[in-house]
């Protein structure tokens, strides 16, 4: 009959082989392909509406303060995460409604994780930082997912629309008190 080994020496021996298997994964890893950028060339399709993305960080607009703060150009309709050190954490655009605060500086006032927008559609992520012409002006995403701009239906909506990614994000980032300049 064979010897029976300890329990000790079973459980040295499986750590020994995991740990052999891992140092050769992470070699065989290293020793891969790694990917490379590659440029995109542009569609030559036209959509009707523009799917906002997230990307590289563009340059944050100039006069939109110093300091962590949320940066929204009406122009370029995009927001921009911006931490104390002044490095963009994240940028992408978005979809705003019929009415859009004048350019300044404000403030998230408050916060709801979920509700029904005015346009009907099921929302969250709300944080509400200016009002403009009687209409609250948050920023916000679809709980499905979908990413249509605010639907007015002759109404005043004040919702700025992200995708849900984006959305989730923001909420992360800006809590109440967060700083928003809102440029042109």
């Amino acid at each position: 009959m064979p010897a029976r080994l300890p329990s000790w020496a079973w459980t040295s021996g499986l750590t020994v082989g995991a740990i052999a298997a891992v140092t050769v994964l992470a070699v065989q890893a290293d020793k891969g392909p790694h990917p490379t950028a590659s440029s995109a060339k542009p569609s030559s399709s036209v959509s009707a509406q523009p799917t906002p993305t997230a990307s590289a960080p563009a340059r944050v607009p100039d006069g939109s303060g110093t300091g962590r703060r949320i940066v929204y150009s009406l122009g370029e309709k995009r927001v921009w995460m911006v931490d104390a050190s002044e490095a963009t954490r994240r940028t992408f655009t978005v979809w705003p409604g019929t009415v859009s605060p004048a350019p300044g500086s404000y403030t998230i006032s408050s916060r709801n994780e979920a509700t029904t927008g005015s346009d009907g559609v099921q929302i969250e992520h709300i944080m509400y930082f200016a009002a403009q012409d009687g209409v609250s002006v948050a920023f916000s995403n679809a709980v499905d997912g979908s990413s249509p701009p605010p639907a007015a239906s002759g109404g005043k909506t004040g919702g700025v629309r992200m995708k849900k990614a984006d959305g989730t994000a923001l909420w992360a980032f800006g809590t109440v008190g967060t700083t928003v300049a809102v440029v042109r």
